[in-house]
């Protein structure tokens, strides 16, 4: 049963015999590295593949030389198989070069292309307006036999950039401007990734774009919005081509979301101007930022299933796409406790140590407890005491009694303190009878603190992430004026020694703090934010 206007287009041109198999396929162009939309491209190109047990090409679009690198067609290639999914065959427009190129001359002969000598510049100048049509070029009417000649010369290297390039012979004065004659092939003296400096002209994408899907059996070419206006030149280069059958070309809303910079030729100025440690910068919306933040696959791929499939352009709150990762990670991130401003805790009435159990995951049946040892010295946040404290505060005071996590509850009996007055160390007694599981004192404690052992915590470095833009959206400013260059805040931290045991890569939730990732840097244990505990979406 179809669940959205691609899949009841597909099931139409099944039940009227038009095709008898799907054939999709995920086209990036391999210039920059793939970033969070991509992710919902590919979830419907494969994900349609796959539900009508299809077929799904992985198809790069290297059609620009200057831009393209072999760097960012293993990148694609890494993010694709990182979120699980797998394609028919690789397959590169530049495997189609000599086809599309007889292509060309075909449409030469036929009378439907010609060599242009107008400038990129002059060529914009007479496309016309939405309200006025075109002008035709000088050099529309040029012979079979001069184009042929002259394309042919362009292909031989004897032009400079600019100087000539191929145009279909469509209509100068058709509603859609981009009927007007496009330019479909243009000199470009750059050395390609796969091809070397075989090449001196290469096609532009409108062209090449139909030509590479017949050739691949693709029966639909699922695209994002922007390309529908350009769906008739798709349209016109299959029927004059003499495709049978024509693929069809069926267009759905991108995937935008706020606080994002959503555009690869931006990304690339951030990592260019080291605004960024990276394409793979935590901060940053690729893939490979996303990935080393710690965002889980399954999540992403969850996020694009509730995004749905729209015609309507629109606008996703990054804080939805938060609460996503928060709905997963809650459920699938173990438990474990990391002191980002340590404050040193002294009991007094207790001696020696011992271990405590301490619940891996609540939400899950069968995750058991672990052991963490319990000590006369422990790390509490700073910020969970306090010598004048607020009305209604929870957390600990003097005279106040808390919790400590899976273990006892305590009370705040004196503050030590420095010349300056800042607390340096809180005095404290322990209740032998509230031990968690087994609490029989009688005392109501309502806060709840986590902790870790002075003597067995390890250092840690936190990081933590605002995001890149500012805000969600202001009009008239662009990326530059709104980008957070201070987004990326380092905290020397005190971490239970759970986590420096840990395989690393692997996502917990530090109690009260947030979800994080640990990684390892120059024998450094890491532990960098994911995203907040905090959830302030509404939902």
């Amino acid at each position: 049963m179809a669940e959205n206007f691609i899949e009841q287009f597909i099931e139409d041109d099944l039940a009227a015999g038009k095709i008898s198999a799907i054939q999709t396929r995920f086209p990036p162009e391999p210039n920059g590295y793939l970033h969070i939309g991509h992710a919902k491209s590919m979830f419907i190109n494969f994900g349609t593949a796959e539900k009508y047990n299809g077929k799904c090409n992985l198809f790069f679009d290297d059609t620009n030389p200057s831009k393209e690198k072999t760097e960012f067609v293993d990148a694609i290639k890494r993010d694709i198989l990182w979120l699980g999914y797998k394609w028919e065959k690789e397959v590169y427009a530049s495997d189609f070069f000599d086809t599309i190129y007889a292509y060309a001359e075909k449409l030469i002969e036929d009378g439907k292309a010609f060599v242009c000598d107008l400038s990129p510049e002059e060529i914009k100048e007479t496309r016309g307006t939405l309200t006025e049509p075109g002008k035709e070029s000088p050099y529309r009417n040029r012979t079979v036999e001069e184009n042929l000649k002259l394309f042919r010369e362009m292909r031989a290297g004897n032009y400079a950039d600019g100087e000539k390039c191929l145009r279909a012979k469509i209509d100068m004065a058709s509603p859609n401007v981009n009927l007007r004659d496009p330019v479909i092939y243009r000199i470009l003296h750059a050395t390609h990734h796969r091809t070397g400096d075989k090449w001196c002209i290469y096609p532009m994408y409108d062209y090449a774009h139909p030509i590479c899907d017949y050739l691949q059996g693709v029966t639909h070419s699922l695209c994002t919005l922007e390309f529908e206006d350009h769906r008739p030149l798709y349209d016109w280069v299959g029927i004059n081509l003499g495709f049978s059958p024509k693929p069809r070309q069926i267009e759905f809303a991108r995937l935008n979301l706020t606080n994002l910079v959503m555009s690869k030729r931006y990304l690339k100025k951030l990592v260019e101007e080291g605004s960024v440690h990276g394409w793979d910068d935590p901060r940053m919306p690729t893939l490979a930022g996303l990935r080393n933040r710690g965002i889980p696959a399954e999540a992403i791929k969850d996020f694009c299933r509730r995004a749905g499939v729209t015609k309507a352009q629109s606008e996703c709150e990054i804080g939805y796409f938060e609460a996503v990762v928060r709905d997963y990670l809650n459920l699938h991130a173990p438990r474990a406790m990391a002191v980002v401003d340590p404050l040193k805790l002294t009991i007094t009435n207790y001696e020696g140590e011992e271990d405590t159990d301490f619940e891996i995951n609540q939400l899950l049946d069968d995750a058991g407890t672990r052991k963490i040892k319990f000590g006369r010295e422990i790390y509490i946040e700073r910020s969970d005491f306090s010598l004048d404290p607020p009305p209604k505060y929870h957390r600990l005071k003097l005279g106040g009694y808390c919790r400590l996590k899976s273990a006892y509850i305590i009370r705040a009996d004196e503050a030590v303190t420095d010349e300056e007055g800042n607390v340096t160390e809180v005095k404290c007694t322990y209740f032998p009878e509230s031990r968690s599981g087994n609490d029989t004192s009688g005392i109501k404690a309502k806060g709840v603190l986590h902790w870790v052992n002075v003597k067995t915590c390890v250092d840690a470095e936190v990081r933590q992430y605002d995001h890149l833009l500012r805000d969600a959206d202001y009009s008239g400013q662009d990326f530059s004026e709104r980008i957070n260059l201070d987004s990326e805040h380092i905290f020397h931290a005190k971490a239970e020694p759970y986590l420096a045991e840990a395989e690393k890569g692997t996502a917990f939730q530090l109690m009260r703090t947030g979800y994080y990732k640990t990684a390892e840097e120059d024998g450094k244990l890491i532990l960098s934010e994911i995203v907040s505990l905090k959830d302030n979406f509404n939902k």
